[in-house]
């Protein structure tokens, strides 16, 4: 059986794996033009098929909800982010208000585009795209990717990240990005269980097969998350726009997606970038329907609610689709049975567990109370003769031999000379 490696060197692949931090699919879709902003609603199949959506809007449009985007940043003009109250910057290059998108061309839109689908108002015009819900309000928090020249590490922003948007009253966290690594730096179990602890929910994205994302990594991999895979229009698990994993939770839209870049502009992508925002809307509905529910029971709600899709039949939850298509029509109406515990897992728990062992494996540390250095060797003194008695030898060995030695000879003649006395008197007799 392979042994856990060590915490230290864990560090480090978890480092080099965040230095190939992925966009979970921000893919523009090749050779398809912008969109016209008075059709793109047209394109939106997912607020009208299949994920209940409009049966969701007769309850609510996600008034009083709060969506914090973990992303490259939120455009500041277009009226369609007018929904944004608040944000900042963890990357050390953004602007305070984590409105100034960051990163390469696509990367500066990616954080517009994942707004657009959660929580877009539109732009005032007949036919313009709408968030899945678009009263709720939205915090912008930039991250910067590699490309982005941030001055703080990948691990870090996500930890600080977090304890903003907590503390800045969101009510569910949007992550669509993967570190491409299913373990994760340890800094993060206390900022993902800050989060739970208040009471809020993270959604992230499964990551792409089409960008090199084989398999679920990490925030995705961490338990408790909801975790959302791809599919097309028809509802089939996307081949390049999504991947597989045990903590894949719901499946939503992930192709010939809708977004409205930072400056407006309507665009057709794909990726789970996409399909995180619309479940993260989903869960905001969630939230405004049931303001009192905890998040155990917001995750729990949409969980049993998904419809298992055709493929994957009985095979619920499934590594591809997780527990079916996200429906948060049946979400908000249907009776569930409140749940005690977090569908999704217990991140406090694998802590308890995964944590404890990895301590087991690695090196005891030092006590430093109790161990001393050794002193350190004299150095030889060139100067002096090796084959001449020194001050010391004279008074340790030399002088107490030669006095044991002349004692002893002493005795020794001593008895001669008492033995031949002897030997004389008794020939004379």
């Amino acid at each position: 059986m392979a042994q856990r490696p060590h915490a230290t060197a864990r560090r480090r692949m978890i480092a080099r794996a965040a230095a190939a931090i992925a966009l979970a699919g921000a893919v523009v879709l090749g050779g398809v033009a912008p969109a016209s902003a008075a059709t793109v609603r047209d394109a939106e199949y997912w607020l009208d098929s299949g994920y209940g959506v409009q049966e969701a809007w007769k309850t609510t449009k996600g008034n009083g909800a709060v969506i914090a985007i973990m992303d490259t940043g939120i455009g500041k003009g277009p009226k369609d982010f007018s929904g944004v109250t608040g944000g900042t910057d963890v990357s050390g290059v953004g602007s305070s208000d984590g409105r100034t998108p960051l990163g390469s061309e696509e990367e500066r839109n990616h954080g517009s585009w994942v707004a657009s689908l959660a929580a877009g108002r539109g732009n005032g015009e007949e036919g313009a795209m709408l968030g899945v819900a678009p009263e709720a309000t939205l915090l912008s928090i930039s991250i910067g990717f590699p490309s982005s020249g941030s001055t703080v590490s990948f691990v870090d922003q996500v930890a600080n990240g977090i304890h903003w948007a907590v503390d800045n009253g969101a009510d569910v966290i949007n992550m669509s990005f993967s570190t491409n690594a299913k373990e994760w730096d340890p800094s993060w179990d206390e900022a993902f269980q800050y989060a739970y602890s208040h009471n809020v929910v993270i959604v992230a994205a499964a990551g792409n097969r089409g960008s090199g994302t084989d398999v679920v990594g990490a925030p995705a991999t961490i338990p408790g998350v909801l975790t959302v895979a791809g599919v097309d229009k028809a509802g089939t698990v996307s081949q390049n726009a999504s991947t597989e994993g045990i903590t894949i939770g719901v499946s939503a839209p992930s192709e010939e997606l809708t977004g409205i870049s930072a400056d407006g502009t309507p665009v057709m992508w794909a990726g789970t970038s996409g399909a995180s925002p619309i479940v993260a809307g989903m869960v905001a509905l969630l939230r405004s329907a049931y303001p009192d529910m905890d998040a155990d029971n917001i995750i729990n709600r949409l969980v049993t609610t998904a419809v298992p899709t055709s493929q994957q039949g009985d095979d619920v939850p499934s590594p591809d689709y997780g527990y079916g298509l996200a429906n948060v029509g049946k979400a908000i109406d249907s009776d569930v049975a409140p749940v005690t515990t977090n569908p999704m897992g217990s991140l406090k728990d694998w802590i308890t567990v995964n944590r404890r062992a990895e301590a087991e494996t690695a090196a005891p540390p030092v006590d430093k109370t109790t161990v001393k250095a050794l002193a350190p060797i004299p150095k030889a003194d060139d100067t002096v003769n090796p084959f001449l008695p020194t001050p010391e030898t004279l008074r340790y060995i030399s002088i107490p031999a030669a006095v044991i030695l002349g004692a002893g000879t002493l005795i020794v003649l001593g008895a001669i000379g008492a033995t031949r006395h002897v030997r004389r008197v008794a020939r004379k007799s």
